[in-house]
Parts: C-alpha cells; structure tokens; sequence
C-alpha cells in the first residue's frame, strides 16, 4: 500500500536530519580529532621526528595543540603545502617564534598556573637573566625537539661564541656544569666547583637544592671521580670564589702572574724576591693550593727540602 503524501515528506525529514545528524557528528569527530589528537599531527611524515620527541618527553600529557595555537588561514597554507608541494624537509624558520612566551607561563609561572606541577621560574636567576631582564623567547633555547625541550648541553655557545671551556677533564662540559641557578649572576660558587673537586656528602648537599644545573646537568659519575679533589678549609686567607683564579674560559690553571696581579707587593717581603726571581721558584712550591698558609708543619715537610727547618713566621722579617 502506497504511503501518504505526509508519511513520506515525515520519512524523508526524519532520514534527512538522521544524514545531518551523523554528518554533524563525523564532522564534530573529526575536528575534535584534528584539533586535539596529537596523533593527527603525524599524519604528516615530516612531523615524525618532532612526535616522537614529544611522546618520550616530559610534556607527553599535555596536546601539542595546547602549545601550537595556527590560525585557519596558516592550517589552509599546511594542508596545500603538503598536498601539492610535497616537501622533504620541514622549512627553515629564520627566528620565528612558533610558541610564544605568552603560552609557556601558563605553565612554568607561579600565578594561576593551568599546571601547578610543572616546574616554576619565578626564582630561577638563569631565566630572570635571559627571560625577564633580555626578553629572549623560550624557544631560542628550549625549542629543539632533538633534545625533548632541554637545552643540548653547549647550547649557551650558541649565543656566547668563544666562550669553550679548557683543561683536563673539562672540555666538553655542559656549560650548566658550572654555571648555576645558585647564584645571581650564574656563575659558580665555591660549592657548586666542589661537586667534582670535593666530596660525596657536597654533591649530596648540592643535590638536595634541586637547581637545574644538578637537575639536569650532572657530570658524568667517571668524570666526578677522576676530578683532583681539594682540600679547603673555612679559616684559609682567601675566601673569594675559585673563578678569580681559575678562568676556565682561558688559563684555567693560574700561574705566577695571578698571585702577583693580587700581591703586587710580595717581593718587597720577607725573602719572596729570593725565592722567586732569584731560584725560579713557583708560588704553589711553598704554598699548598687552597690552604695557602705556610704552617709550622708544612715547613717542616716543604722548606727542608731545600734547607735546614725555619720558623715560618720569621720568612716575612
């Protein structure tokens, strides 16, 4: 039997909004799956190494379009790009920002974070130098997806040329080997040099402060153990960083010349100008580095092997 003129425009209504329906849906999927899958972003070959990276790296949970914010018009000008150019290689960026500084607080700033386990650089001196006080953005340096969103350990050389390390055991370093979130101005005070030069319970120390350059850059157990350790006591005449003397940028081992830069007056005293311009004598053949005082003791073990024991505190009358 036929149907009714109004059964059938109620069918066909009723199949229409069933097509709309689940074209709405797939097209809902759809988006939802492109606009917050990470997976989608692979689709694209060129985009393998940069997922991968992402899935081994500490921002594994969180969507890449939480970061990657592209407009329609530049979503258009990938999807004909990879249609009708077909490239090989992802093109050079030449300096663009791809994520803003803007989105990253979002996270790693102590205010409203959307995040309050991500780590904070509220009271990092390394960003309030390079964030805050140069405006540098952070993927000048956090945004290389070979090293998971960690600066590569000579990444800093990028900016500061010239700036290699020397000496035995040192070259090769991580610039944060050194360089600390300890102190304002970065650069490493004593007990920062004393994780290799000095013992287990100071790395331990170090360690428990949680600064990023221990974090994240620790040397290498063998290199720790093969580092000369030394000996230095709270009460020793010079209590100023070992940087002063030691320049591992350049001369990392200081010669006469460094002693003399701060004691311009030595060879007026006592019977240094003997010693030293008269014998050759280096500095560090009667003073031990680091203690530097000449006591009773050690004169006894240094000075008699060249003559007869003194009283230390008659060589300077």
């Amino acid at each position: 039997m036929a149907l009714s003129s109004g059964k059938s425009k109620l069918i066909l209504a009723a199949i229409f909004v069933l097509i709309v329906a689940v074209g709405a849906f797939g097209g809902y999927k759809f988006w939802d799956y492109k606009e917050n899958n990470p997976k989608f972003c692979v689709a694209c070959h060129l985009m393998t190494p940069a997922y991968q990276a992402w899935a081994r790296s500490v921002h594994t949970g969180i969507s890449c379009h939480k970061c990657h914010h592209l407009s329609l018009m530049d979503q258009n000008k990938l999807l004909i790009s990879f249609i009708f150019k077909n490239p090989k290689s992802v093109p050079p960026r030449h300096g663009e920002t791809i994520v803003p500084w803007k989105l990253c607080v979002n996270c790693h700033y102590d205010t409203d974070s959307h995040y309050p386990q991500a780590p904070k650089i509220n009271n990092s001196p390394m960003h309030a130098q390079h964030f805050f006080a140069q405006k540098i953005e952070c993927t000048k340096c956090h945004g290389y997806i070979v090293h998971h969103f960690r600066p590569q350990p000579r990444f800093c050389l990028r900016c500061h040329p010239g700036r290699e390390v020397h000496g035995v055991g040192m070259k090769g370093l991580a610039c944060l080997n050194c360089h600390t979130d300890r102190t304002p101005d970065l650069k490493p005070d004593r007990l920062k040099c004393l994780y290799c030069h000095g013992s287990k319970e100071t790395r331990q120390q170090l360690m428990a402060d949680k600064t990023i350059d221990v974090t994240h850059y620790q040397p290498q157990s063998a290199l720790v153990r093969m580092a000369t350790k030394i000996t230095w006591s709270p009460d020793s005449p010079m209590q100023f960083y070992c940087y002063q003397c030691h320049k591992p940028h350049g001369n990392l081992l200081p010669d006469r010349a460094v002693c003399i830069h701060c004691h311009p007056d030595i060879m007026r005293t006592g019977k240094h100008q003997l010693h030293i311009q008269m014998m050759n004598m280096k500095c560090t053949d009667c003073h031990t580095p680091h203690i530097w005082r000449v006591t009773p003791a050690i004169a006894k073990k240094k000075c008699t092997k060249c003559h007869e024991y003194r009283d230390p505190m008659k060589f300077i009358s």
